[in-house]
């Protein structure tokens, strides 16, 4: 049997990264939430997620220094990451492509969205 498949949301929103590992629970994933970019290097000593659904603006260090660190890292470096924001500009998105993530979600999410981002990460078939 296949291995459970895990992702790691970092968003300092609890009650969004919450309801987020919720619905990847829903969708057969197994998902924890870091409530900080901090929290999320104790994680990641641990663990290593099929994917990381990240938001963009956080208190200390944004999003994207997250996905810089997680892009250098020779362990998480393939690991596709995600940003999940209520910031829905265009040129965020832009940027969020060009530094390397795979796809941008706004708040909140759907269902429907977030099944569509982990088939397009062949998290989930």
């Amino acid at each position: 049997m296949d291995r459970m498949k895990t992702a790691l949301v970092i968003d300092d929103n609890k009650m969004l990264a919450d309801s987020l590992c919720q619905f990847l629970d829903l969708l057969d994933i197994q998902a924890t939430a870091a409530y900080s970019p901090r929290g999320m290097y104790l994680l990641l000593k641990e663990q290593t997620p099929d994917i990381v659904f990240l938001d963009i603006n956080m208190p200390g260090l944004s999003g994207f220094e997250v996905l810089g660190f997680l892009k250098r890292e020779w362990r998480l470096k393939e690991i596709p990451v995600v940003f999940v924001t209520s910031d829905d500009q265009k040129q965020t998105a832009e940027r969020a492509r060009r530094d390397g993530a795979l796809a941008l979600l706004v708040k909140p999410v759907s269902l429907e969205d977030l099944e569509l981002v982990l088939r397009q990460a062949n998290v989930i078939e």
